[in-house]
């Protein structure tokens, strides 16, 4: 691993072609190439190219700074306030471009400098001549860390051979070079690759120390790509895994979406348990999870995933609240059934266990109030699904919130195989009346709002003036 001397892989010997890359990166690239800069294809983009998966997104890195980037493309906005990206737009797709960044000096509080701030200094005046203005002397860019070493702020740029090490794992720090087609590779990644290994770049401990969301994503990777864990980075994941809580607990949100929602939900759950970093994330559904339910340990969860992942793969992303139903909704429920037994109503006991989960997950994972409500909505409307007499079916079939309601009627359905007979029941209701549920989140979207009432034009005062004399009535000369 040498910042300095990349291994090149020339085009002969790799199978990225530019027709699997999106035509918009394509454009950004050769753009950036013919205003005499660097442009590479970077991140997970080249890693899916090389394992023949489709790339999510496409992003890229370069010599040049945000400003000359913008100046390059009219349809470019500078995003960010800690490091400053481009995202270039096109009609349905949004590129990422970013300059090169490196490893800052470790500094103990100062602000970080990129240029040399102040007024010039003046030089002692020369005998009989006078004073000479001197710039100051650049101080280098400084990283800033915490006493226990995670790193808080450190962002500079810098060179390829930099940007690359200073990525999380190898299999994401490969460059794809638009000028001769090559793959550029200073850390490793391409015989990672080819031995389907997730592996932290440089010191283990040290690199999930500055930043233990790492540790979530080593697991994400493994689970999405089907790879191991590099030994010396599983047993430092396995030291470090309750550092992850020192994580803003709204990133830790942003990455739990990450882990379930990437179509290897199941697996995902199944390595967080192994790891420990389930417990670390969901303390009390943990200990839920590890207590049995007549002689088993409780196994909802998995189920729920695999429902995700089932949706996923087939394009139906649930929504978040959603998600969240399916992979909590029993655990909600044996809390509601508990309040239930000392006297309060069905109704007020699904809310305070709601509430009561987002409480208690707010200081590790931080679920917004919207997806609480959602959940809520959700758990509310079961009883709901028992009453298929008169005008019920249908009025519920048209209230907003069916169709999620129904998706998790389905599951604990199909998953507990109970109320068979009235989820057939339902299924043939829905398809006896198509146009109640045709666009309904459409018809709400698209609805205009009302309009504003018109404003009161004011009307102008008269000037009082002298008034005006009728011809025929003035004095005679």
């Amino acid at each position: 691993m040498n910042p300095d001397y990349p291994t090149i892989i020339p085009r002969p010997d790799h199978t990225i072609s530019r027709k699997w890359i999106s035509p918009n990166a394509v454009r950004v690239l050769y753009r950036l190439k013919e205003g005499g800069y660097q442009a590479y294809l970077v991140g997970g983009g080249v890693r899916d190219l090389l394992l023949g998966r489709e790339p999510k997104d496409f992003d890229i890195a370069t010599d040049a700074t945000p400003g000359e980037v913008k100046k390059l493309f009219r349809n470019c906005r500078l995003i960010g306030r800690r490091f400053r990206l481009a995202h270039v737009y096109y009609h349905n797709e949004i590129i990422e471009v970013a300059t090169f960044r490196s490893q800052a000096v470790l500094d103990s509080g100062e602000a970080e400098v990129t240029q040399a701030p102040g007024p010039q200094a003046a030089a002692p005046a020369a005998e009989g001549g006078p004073a000479v203005a001197v710039p100051p002397r650049p101080r280098p860019p400084r990283m800033l860390k915490t006493e226990d070493g995670m790193i808080l702020r450190d962002n500079v740029f810098g060179a390829p051979g930099e940007d690359a090490v200073r990525r999380d794992f190898t299999v994401n720090a490969l460059f794809y070079n638009i000028a001769d087609f090559s793959v550029i590779d200073y850390v490793g990644g391409v015989d990672d690759l080819r031995r389907g290994l997730i592996r932290i770049i440089g010191d283990p401990e040290v690199r999930f120390t500055e930043d233990p969301v790492r540790i979530i994503r080593a697991v994400r990777f493994a689970a999405m790509l089907g790879f191991a864990i590099e030994e010396n980075t599983y047993r430092a994941m396995l030291a470090l895994r309750n550092r992850v809580a020192l994580a803003s607990n709204a990133r830790l949100y942003e990455e739990t979406l990450k882990l379930f929602l990437l179509g290897e939900g199941e697996k995902t759950y199944q390595l967080l348990r192994k790891t420990g970093l389930f417990g670390v994330l969901f303390p009390r559904l943990n200990e839920w999870v590890d207590t049995e339910a007549e002689g088993f340990p409780h196994t909802r969860i998995g189920k729920a995933l695999e429902w995700v992942d089932a949706c996923v793969q087939a394009g139906r992303q649930p929504v978040t609240h959603v998600l969240f139903a399916l992979v909590i909704g029993q655990y909600l429920e044996e809390g509601a059934a508990e309040l239930q037994r000392t006297g309060t109503s069905s109704h007020d006991a699904i809310e305070q266990a709601v509430a009561g989960f987002l409480g208690e997950q707010a200081p590790r994972v931080l679920i917004p109030r919207k997806v609480g409500l959602g959940i809520r909505d959700i758990l509310l409307n079961q009883h709901r699904f028992e009453k298929t007499e008169g005008k019920r079916p249908l009025s519920f079939l048209k209230r907003q919130g069916f169709e999620d309601a129904f998706e998790y009627f389905r599951f604990t359905s199909e998953a507990t195989g109970e109320k068979r007979e009235l989820r057939a029941w339902w299924k043939d209701f829905i398809k006896s009346h198509p146009r109640a549920l045709e666009g309904k989140g459409e018809k709400q979207a698209a609805k205009p709002p009302p309009p504003a009432p018109a404003a009161r034009r004011k009307r102008r005062r008269r000037r009082a003036g002298p008034a005006k004399r009728n011809p025929g009535t003035g004095p005679k000369n």
